[in-house]
């Protein structure tokens, strides 16, 4: 239980990306300055974090022993989750880009066939593909339906355009992320904790972010004094806080499967927080009483996860099968 707490925790931090990217946009900031300060802003404070405890030759060590693995799933799992998130912001409202991001809790299960286990045979041990959790996703359906049942209530509000401006590039980094956060945990074995994990992900993704940067000043040039703290707000929030606690959930979790799956669908608490800080923070932002109704099954599908994933969930499920 102690990672689903740390999940939840992840979910509020990062729902500050939702609504400030939201207001960044409403504000003219560009989507390329919101993605590529967020990382910017991040590297000295993960940096200082790092150094304070000792841990950053370590850190370098492991990266030289894989250094292209690690731009590659770094700029799977930073870059192509931040920069279609933010560009989505640039056309959806808060809630519709955090609702549409829940499609992350099927597609974290959806990838699990592109790792393996180690079996052990009478002739020593051999790879095998994971098998797609099926009956762990039962939950992450429910909570799912609470998502369609909150976007349903808002859908008549938004043009048909910029839904699908904002649902196809959450697609895609509904993938990336879960996908490149654990291709990275596979890669390190343990052998670096959450925060230099997170740090060097970062390092990973800078040439994304130094690229997008120099075309977005010298053809648009330098982001806004109001920009650049609302980012730094998100770095901290969202960057440092949030993946930080969300790594450690997820590395705790990362030997039991059905726990993996429940502590990434922990992350639909991300539309809960994003609406109310949106209602907050952004003007003409409403919710019906369907919407309420979605909030609810959302709430419900994230326990009911939780118990099925821990002790309780599973003496039920010992006592239901018992002759």
């Amino acid at each position: 239980m102690k990672a689903i707490l740390y999940g939840v925790l992840a979910s509020l931090f990062f729902s500050a990306s939702f609504v400030f990217n939201r207001l960044m946009s409403d504000s003219g900031g560009s989507w390329i300055w919101s993605a590529s300060l967020r990382y910017l802003f991040m590297l000295p404070l993960l940096w200082m974090i790092v150094m304070t405890r000792k841990n950053f030759p370590a850190l370098m060590k492991e990266m030289s022993r894989h250094p292209w693995q690690w731009m590659g799933w770094s700029f799977v799992g930073f870059g192509l989750f931040y920069a279609p998130l933010c560009f989505a912001a640039a056309y959806s409202p808060a809630w519709l880009v955090a609702g549409t991001w829940q499609f992350t809790i099927i597609a974290g299960s959806l990838v699990v066939p592109l790792f393996q286990d180690t079996a052990h045979t009478p002739n020593g041990g051999r790879k095998v593909r994971r098998r797609i959790p099926w009956k762990g996703m039962g939950m992450s359906f429910v909570i799912l339906l609470g998502i369609v049942v909150m976007e349903w209530s808002q859908a008549t509000h938004v043009s048909v355009r910029d839904a699908v401006l904002g649902i196809v590039p959450i697609a895609v980094a509904s993938f990336a992320y879960p996908l490149g956060n654990r291709k990275m945990m596979e890669l390190c074995e343990g052998r670096i904790d959450a925060v230099q994990r997170t740090l060097g992900m970062t390092i990973g993704s800078l040439p994304l972010w130094f690229i997008l940067s120099i075309y977005q000043f010298l053809r648009y040039g330098p982001p806004s004094s109001n920009q650049l703290f609302q980012s730094l707000i998100v770095a901290v929030f969202s960057g440092v806080v949030a993946t930080v606690l969300f790594f450690t959930a997820t590395d705790l979790a990362k030997n039991n499967l059905h726990h993996l799956v429940a502590v990434e669908a922990t992350q639909s608490g991300e539309v809960v927080f994003t609406l109310i800080g949106e209602l907050l923070l952004i003007a003409g932002t409403k919710i019906s009483t369907l919407g309420l109704v979605g909030l609810v099954l959302v709430v419900l599908g994230m326990v009911l996860h939780s118990l099925m994933s821990s002790g309780l969930g599973r003496r039920v499920r010992e006592r239901s099968t018992a002759p």
